[in-house]
């Protein structure tokens, strides 16, 4: 009996990091590329966006290299697609953006009132980093369902998702109530596991609460869930992004080769320092630490404007993708 409880403790899957978040703006980021990003990519970035308040709107934006899959799980954000198309997910919706050599998106919320969900961004393999672009959005009724678990990307038990995975990942979204358990068997390979909390609280054993992200130690061991409270989480898994994390304003790539491929292919090396550093001869540098691509002086650093583009023939009615 003692030695099945002693095998029964070393197979039990411990958190090994815990939350390092940063608010940024209405949202707090969990993960990012200078901390949890490098342990867990392809999971890079994680933001949880929890809003009581006034409607407002994120302006168009560039990203490239990367995915991201923005998941509603409480209120309502709105959109904006690279061909200027508007609308709005609703809570238990989905909007999966795989930006690939480069694309523009925007955002907002319509309505006042609490708004909760998550936003991740997904590293893309180099076959897909410079590849086509692609948006698809997913009402709640379209979101396959197992269970307590709404499958975001993979699949899990009977439930698949129809968004393609640019890799072996599983991304899912877990409501329990008080007092109920669940277990999460990981598919062979995916020794990358991480779950960030929502709402309420849950022990993994260890007790995880709103806006905890708790990174597991590498392995294919199980997880087993308890709701202390009723409570909403998010989890992934993945197999390793063996590459490395290259990043840029909005843009994560394997290569600093790949990132100047999607930058200056369209603008030319002048035009993109204008416009992304406000300077005429900006020093660029590799953080060695994180490889990240910054501007000399950072507080320099913005992404290229809307005006800049419409003085080319853009207009933000058009925004044709400008990295094609």
């Amino acid at each position: 009996m003692n030695v099945m409880k002693k095998t029964l403790a070393a197979r039990i899957r411990r958190i090994a990091h815990r939350t390092y978040s940063k608010n940024h703006g209405f949202a707090t980021r969990l993960m990012s590329p200078s901390d949890f990003g490098e342990i867990l990519k392809p999971f890079v970035f994680l933001d949880l966006f929890d809003h009581q308040g006034e409607p407002f709107s994120a302006p168009l934006h560039p990203h490239s290299g990367i995915a991201t899959l923005t998941y509603v799980a409480e209120g309502a954000v709105s959109y904006i697609d690279p061909d200027n198309v508007k609308g709005t997910l609703a809570a238990g919706g989905v909007e999966w953006m795989q930006a690939g050599r480069g694309m523009w998106h925007g955002g907002g919320l319509d309505k006042a009132g609490l708004t909760r969900g998550f936003q991740l961004w997904i590293a893309l393999p180099p076959e897909l980093e410079l590849g086509p672009t692609l948006s698809i959005y997913q009402a709640p009724e379209d979101v396959p369902e197992d269970g307590p678990t709404r499958v975001l990307l993979g699949r899990h038990g009977s439930a698949s998702s129809a968004i393609v995975s640019p890799s072996p990942i599983n991304y899912l979204a877990v409501r329990l109530k008080a007092g109920e358990r669940w277990r999460y068997e990981p598919p062979t390979g995916h020794t990358v596991l991480w779950t960030a909390v929502a709402s309420g609280t849950v022990s993994v054993p260890d007790e995880l609460g709103h806006g905890d992200l708790g990174a597991f130690e590498p392995s294919s061991e199980a997880v087993e869930f308890e709701a202390r409270t009723d409570a909403e989480f998010v989890l992934g898994s993945a197999v390793p992004h063996k590459y490395d994390l290259v990043l840029g304003s909005h843009s994560v790539h394997t290569t600093p080769g790949a990132m100047r491929r999607r930058i200056f292919r369209r603008f030319g090396r002048t035009a993109f320092r204008k416009a992304v550093c406000r300077r005429r001869e900006p020093k660029c540098t590799i953080h060695q630490n994180h490889r990240v691509l910054l501007p000399s002086k950072p507080r320099s650093h913005r992404r290229p404007s809307i005006s800049f583009f419409a003085k080319r023939g853009h207009t933000p009615s058009g925004f044709p993708n400008p990295c094609q």
